[in-house]
């Protein structure tokens, strides 16, 4: 029995190799391939390597090699069509019969592919001829020359509505077969069929294989209704299953494990020319499901690179919709942003391969942007407004089929939640006030439920939200540390006295451990001077870093740290603080180690101690003693910090 080629295709796209091998031989995930010992010949170290990108096995101990019909045939001692039965099978799809209505639709279907590269074919001479000046100079000043046309079968389609219709024709090829590969506008109220792309420069899509599917064309005119129009919906080409550049970049993901999808074909083109091969783009369609699966066959965390303005903020967000359901074990997504007002086109042509590494570099976890989506959709100021946020979250993990991958996302997103509502209650309590133990999300009447693999997290924040009260940080420095190099800054005396103290001081902040360490350094040097201590600072390079911690808003403001305060004063902050300050960093090193015990034996007792670990960090956060008698000697009102 005779299969067609593309059927044998659509079978190996669905079935990854690892997928079909991974029954019969152990195999362990080894960079961008997964090895195993051979299932042909005895050995003890793995020579049997699969690679799903190339769609391929290799067992060097045999001296064997193939695709996933090979390995059944070779394994189970079945013939090529036994083989092919069995995997369509598994693939969800019916064996074509042999008849001769299919021998016909198969014909038809090499007939369409002939009939698109001589359109391909047309299109590129007319971009070379005297009819494709004005389309030449267009891709000319968007940086696409004419070793970038030829690379990628840039063309141009004539004005004439039938120039194409004609050289086809001429080739042989019916007007059926035309409209059939969606070359032809046509219709009850057209009498005469016409070429669907006129004055347009042509983009050729192609398959998997790189043969050309369909066609993407960009008007040249201002004024035509559509600037980008596709090929229609073919026997050939669902744009919501393909990927533009796909043919291309399969290679540079293998070898770079990872893959970009912008959103435009001058996107994909810019970016390749800035030296990034591994680049796809939607064919003018939202992030689709199918083409989730095609970029999860190049990578497991494919980055979808978005304009920074609203509307690719709006895309990333179907995206993160669509995406959630199909989400699984090396099955994720990044997120990479640009500068607002530019595209990947303008990034790359303006800022070369630097400035697009960057943006990618800083691309953020699916997570991060959920949480961020939905906790900019609106105030949260509010008990109820927060209970909706929560159970916005919880709706959206739901979605998840994967049930491992769904409880880690609830843990995460409830650890969030956790984060902020502490943070935020921390900051605005009363001065001295002791803060209620927060209810933990995950808490209900019936007590803690374990949460399986909690880690509380880190996450980013949008820059409107960093803002808030609750986030309060000031470049990363936290007001306790910043209390604390502030006070030793501005009373010299006092550094003296508490040297030992700080020398052994854990700090979060790196720039906060760099200024204590030169205090340190120049304690020895007899500084009366708060003055002069900041002079000595400036010249050891430090500056910079003093600058910082003086505008953390939230302590410079308070008198304590002033040189104008009375060292008596200045002296108890600073013994509340240091003593404040070690109490959080024990706490915190509690907090691993009970989360290492929780996660050994998840019994309620370890939850109750992570969670009263977690509830004291929160009440101790940003809170700092009210000092009876606080500014009686420098004449100030009682503050707290």
């Amino acid at each position: 029995m005779r299969f067609s080629p593309s059927f044998l295709d659509e079978i190996k796209a669905r079935l990854p190799v690892s997928e079909v091998v991974g029954r019969r031989v152990k195999l362990k995930k080894a960079g961008r391939e997964w090895n195993g010992l051979s299932p042909f010949t005895a050995e003890k170290s793995p020579s049997f390597f699969v690679n799903d990108q190339k769609m391929a096995w290799f067992d060097f101990s045999a001296g064997k090699n193939g695709n996933i019909f090979d390995f059944v045939m070779e394994t189970e001692g079945l013939s090529f069509p036994e083989a092919v039965e069995r995997l369509a099978g598994e693939a969800g799809l019916e064996v074509p019969k042999s008849t001769p209505e299919a021998a016909e639709r198969e014909r038809k279907r090499a007939s369409l592919t002939d009939v698109l590269e001589l359109a391909a074919k047309f299109f590129q001479d007319q971009l070379q001829g005297r009819a494709g000046a004005k389309a030449r100079g267009y891709l000319a000043d968007r940086g696409l020359g004419p070793s970038v046309q030829t690379r990628f079968g840039l063309g141009y389609a004539p004005a004439e509505r039938y120039a194409l219709r004609e050289f086809l024709a001429g080739k042989s090829a019916t007007v059926e077969t035309m409209i059939e590969a969606g070359l032809l506008s046509h219709g009850d109220d057209i009498p005469v069929p016409y070429d669907r792309f006129r004055d347009r420069v042509m983009f050729p899509i192609c398959d998997r294989n790189g043969h050309v599917i369909a066609f993407g064309g960009r008007a040249l005119e201002k004024d035509v209704p559509a600037k980008y129009i596709n090929t229609a919906e073919t026997t050939l080409f669902h744009k919501g299953s393909v990927l533009y550049n796909h043919h291309n970049a399969r290679k540079a993901a293998h070898d770079s494990g990872a893959v970009i999808a912008v959103e435009g074909y001058v996107d994909v083109i810019s970016m390749t020319m800035a030296g990034f091969a591994n680049v796809v783009a939607a064919c003018g369609t939202a992030l689709t499901p199918d083409q989730c699966e095609l970029l999860w066959r190049m990578a497991e965390e494919p980055i979808l690179c978005f304009d920074g303005d609203r509307a690719g903020r709006k895309a990333a967000y179907r995206a993160i919709d669509t995406a959630l359901p199909l989400l699984g074990p090396g099955r994720s997504l990044r997120f990479a942003f640009l500068p607002d007002g530019q595209d990947p086109d303008d990034l790359a042509r303006n800022g070369g391969h630097q400035a697009v590494a960057e943006v990618l570099a800083s691309a953020r976890p699916l997570a991060d942007v959920l949480w961020t989506r939905e906790v900019e959709a609106g105030p949260l100021d509010t008990p109820e407004r927060r209970a909706a946020l929560d159970r916005r979250l919880s709706g959206f993990v739901n979605e998840i089929k994967d049930e491992t991958l769904k409880r880690y996302y609830r843990d995460d997103m409830h650890g969030r939640l956790a984060a902020m509502q502490g943070r935020g209650l921390a900051q605005n309590a009363p001065s001295g006030a002791r803060m209620a133990r927060p209810q933990r999300p995950w808490q209900g009447r019936g007590g803690p439920q374990i949460p399986q693999g909690y880690r509380f997290s880190t996450f980013s924040v949008s820059p409107s939200l960093s803002k808030s009260v609750a986030f309060s940080r000031a470049g990363g420095i936290p007001p306790r540390e910043a209390s604390i190099v502030l006070i030793l800054l501005n009373h010299p005396a006092l550094l003296a006295q508490h040297l030992e103290d700080i020398a052994d001081l854990d700090f979060a902040s790196q720039d906060v451990t760099r200024l204590r360490d030169c205090l340190a350094g120049l304690a020895a040097d007899g500084h009366d001077d708060h003055a002069d201590l900041r002079r000595a600072v400036d010249e050891a390079g430090l500056a910079d870093v003093r600058r910082r911690v003086e505008g953390v808003e939230v302590v410079s403001s308070l008198w304590c740290v002033k040189p104008e305060a009375a060292e008596i004063d200045a002296g108890e902050a600073l013994r509340q603080a240091l003593a404040l300050h070690r109490r959080a960093r024990a706490l915190h090193k509690d907090l691993k180690s009970a989360e290492i015990a929780l996660a050994d034996d998840p019994s309620e007792e370890n939850l109750a101690r992570l969670c009263e670990i977690q509830s004291e960090l929160a009440a101790l956060d940003g809170r700092e003693a009210a000092l009876e008698g606080f500014g009686i000697l420098s004449g100030r009102p009682p503050k707290a910090f």
